[in-house]
């Protein structure tokens, strides 16, 4: 079918020269139902259409759909039922029967020129495009013959989204000024639905808002209006999805439409119904998707790619610009730790109307809001609570945590405007080990530095990450790194040496699929764009190449005596009620900074049971609780002058 898109909305003077020559039309055909001389309304009609601004939509809609002079005709019977009695009363009267006051294809075939028996076919034009319907298939030529209320419309010059579709579909909103990246994709687009080769296209990236943006410019480029299907709303049955096939080419001639259809997996049940759709479009179409879909031969592949910091700067610049200065000072910030869309960075910053102090703050929430949703399911959220004062560690360590904190908060400056970006392929995040013996700090730091960076946490839970199936292992860390690189969270893999252990010798397919896995979190690492923490009690277990790539790998010792003392002043709350508590007394327990903090809460429990202050008496009990549950003996050296 070849497309040939209607005219922009017609002034006034076309809608009435429209329907001068529609009413033309009809009383020509009304004459030949009823015998009469035509020949002057005819010429009257030709100088109707000679006159007018542009064709007349019937004129169009016939051209758009390859139809003959006949099934023009036909199709005007039909509408010409519906719009002039005068065609009514002419039907009844050429059927002999005053109730037989509709059209029909034995009618057509009888009493209109240049008649054809194919028009009457289900693939010619009038049936297959669903321009005229029959109310009984099985008898064509005998059956109630009727218009489509949408070509009906349409043919008086009134335009609007088949209902049959609107009920599935969104329009995009307008185009705005794109980015660079996303621009050149936008041209592209336009340039292979322009091209013969064929106009299907795979649109795919990860920000989803982009290849909206990128669709909405490449349909304003064509002067086409963009409507998007998802994938979950499209029919389950193959006859269905043909029938809105049809008339979504019979939108495009109509109304100059072209057509998106986003899908989240395309080979889940949804997305091959929409594939499905998408492949029967021979009009303006395109199919967005996550990742790359190699399974349509028949399309061109476009990578809408993901803004680079620099870019989302601009865009965010741009967006802030009309609350002034203050708000304007934060794109740098926002747009080294955010890897949003355009769109995205648009939407957010609409709501924020004011250049209050705290407005810049409420931008960073915003953008770390945006960020949860997609890893809120992948892995375990934490609310950073810890503070840098309640963190006890050596000179060395505490001075490796901020400068693990200035990697991240400045890496726009460093990657972006002093040009490091441009010499490296790999990510531009931060990827850190942490190793100690188990309550020496590892998490607890890592809750430090999330609340210093204005970040979530998340917890990945390997237990729910590692398969035992092929290949599915990878998949689930794809998905929680894809879901983590909007850069609004920090990643934390506690015992990673599980994960992320040394690859063995390969003396089975278990061990060549083992260190499949641990290369492809190499090779993840390498390129993901956020911070991520890994935590291990054995840092000897931790494969060496992956060592290399890691920016920052900290020991964490277990604290010495004067460290456990200050562990102990700083564990005890300020309304804590206690008497006669002594932390270099208290420091002689050789114990680790989280089996302290347990200990210190269950002596508060056993002292609000007794109605009293937390005493010695309290730790001490605590304290033998917790040495029993890690099966480790209490030393007299250990409590000595202690009050029992």
């Amino acid at each position: 079918m070849s497309v040939a898109l209607p005219e922009p909305a017609p002034a006034d003077g076309w809608v009435t020269a429209n329907h001068e020559f529609l009413t033309t039309a009809l009383a020509v055909l009304a004459g030949r139902l009823t015998g009469d001389d035509v020949a002057e309304r005819v010429r009257r009609l030709d100088r109707v259409r000679a006159e007018m601004p542009a064709p007349p939509a019937l004129d169009v809609i016939a051209g758009a759909f390859g139809m003959s002079r006949f099934e023009q005709d036909t199709l005007l019977l039909c509408a010409g039922v519906e719009l002039d009695t005068a065609v009514a009363s002419a039907c009844a009267a050429a059927q002999g029967d005053p109730n037989r006051r509709f059209a029909t294809f034995s009618l057509a075939l009888s009493a209109l020129p240049d008649a054809h028996w194919s028009a009457i076919t289900p693939t010619a034009p009038l049936r297959r495009w669903h321009l005229v319907e029959l109310a009984h298939p099985e008898a064509p030529t005998t059956s109630v013959l009727r218009v489509d209320e949408r070509v009906l419309h349409a043919l008086v010059g009134l335009t609007y989204v088949d209902p049959r579709i609107e009920c599935m579909t969104e329009p995009l909103p307008a185009a705005f000024a794109l980015p660079a990246s996303l621009r050149t994709a936008a041209d592209r687009l336009a340039e292979l639905w322009s091209g013969p080769t064929g106009r299907r296209v795979r649109l795919h990236g990860r920000r989803r808002p982009d290849l909206r943006a990128v669709m909405s410019a490449a349909a304003a480029d064509l002067g086409l209006e963009p409507l998007v299907f998802r994938a979950g709303d499209l029919p389950d049955t193959s006859a269905e999805r043909n029938l809105l096939a049809r008339i979504c080419e019979r939108e495009s001639v109509l109304s100059g439409r072209c057509w998106l259809f986003e899908v989240d997996d395309p080979v889940a049940d949804a997305g091959r119904s929409a594939l499905a759709v998408a492949r029967r479009l021979s009009g303006p179409v395109a199919v967005a998707c996550p990742v790359p879909d190699d399974q349509d031969s028949c399309s061109t592949a476009l990578e809408v790619p993901v803004l680079r910091p620099a870019e989302l700067r601009e865009v965010w610049r741009a967006a802030l610009q009309p609350t002034g200065p203050v708000l304007a000072d934060w794109a740098d910030r926002l747009a080294g730790q955010f890897m949003l869309g355009a769109e995205d960075v648009r939407s957010i910053a609409r709501k924020i109307r004011t250049a209050e102090p705290d407005a810049g703050q409420m931008l960073w929430e915003a953008c770390r809001s945006l960020a949860r949703p997609a890893i809120d399911g992948l892995a375990q959220r934490i609310a950073p609570q810890a503070q840098r004062d309640d963190l006890v560690l050596p000179t060395a360590q505490d001075r490796l945590l901020r400068e693990l904190t200035s990697h991240v908060r400045h890496r726009m400056t460093v990657f972006e405007d002093w040009g490091f970006g441009a010499q490296s392929s790999r990510g531009t995040g931060v990827a850190a080990l942490f190793a100690g013996a188990s309550g020496t700090g590892k998490t607890f730091a890592s809750e430090v530095i999330a609340g210093e960076l204005g970040l979530d946490l998340y917890r990945v839970d390997l237990s729910q990450v590692v398969s035992k199936y092929i290949g599915e292992t990878e998949k689930n860390l794809g998905q929680i790194f894809d879901a983590a690189e909007t850069g609004g969270v920090v990643l934390l893999f506690d015992e990673a040496d599980a994960l992320f252990g040394k690859r063995s010798e390969v003396k089975d397919s278990h061990d060549r699929y083992a260190n499949i896995e641990v290369s492809y979190l190499l090779q993840r690492m390498e390129t993901y764009r956020g911070l991520a923490i890994l935590t291990t009690n054995l840092k000897d277990a931790i494969d060496t190449a992956f060592l290399r790539r890691l920016r920052f790998v900290i020991q964490f010792p277990f604290p010495d005596t004067a460290g456990r003392a200050e562990i102990w002043r700083r564990v005890l709350p300020p309304d804590l009620p206690t008497d006669g508590l002594v932390p270099e007394k208290l420091a002689r327990l050789a114990v680790s900074g989280g089996t302290i903090r347990n200990i210190a809460l269950s002596a508060a429990f056993l002292a609000a049971e007794d109605g009293q202050p937390v005493r010695m008496s309290h730790v001490l009990m605590a304290s033998r609780t917790e040495y029993a549950k890690l099966e480790k003996p209490l030393t007299d050296g250990e409590i000595a002058g202690w009050t029992t």
